[in-house]
């Protein structure tokens, strides 16, 4: 998964095609609990450009989107939001895939 290096990346992300935007954090065990099928996920939904943000690096995003839980998912397409799953709590691999597919 590609990681966001810059607020600027992230605006032309955005605009792109189908591009769910996972915030994250090293520190964030919800986070690491899902690590082990996002791969698979990915590759389940190769439709979706699946681009990881670092919360701690970009908290300031996080404020002006509403990401105040992670790990937490935005989607994005032509620089409209489509959907959001956005909440504190651990998600588990089917969630995550039934968020997708109502995109």
């Amino acid at each position: 998964m590609k990681s966001l290096n810059s607020v600027e990346e992230f605006d032309q992300l955005k605009q792109e095609s189908k591009v769910v935007f996972k915030f994250t954090a090293d520190w964030c065990p919800d986070c690491h609990f899902i690590d082990p099928f996002m791969d698979e996920v990915e590759g389940e939904f190769s439709d979706f450009q699946f681009v990881s943000v670092d919360r701690d690096k970009f908290i300031d995003l996080c404020i002006q989107l509403d990401v105040f839980g992670i790990p937490s998912f935005i989607v994005f397409d032509n620089g409209e939001e489509k959907g959001r799953f956005v909440s504190k709590d651990r998600k588990t691999r089917e969630e995550i895939e039934s968020f997708l597919q109502t995109i």
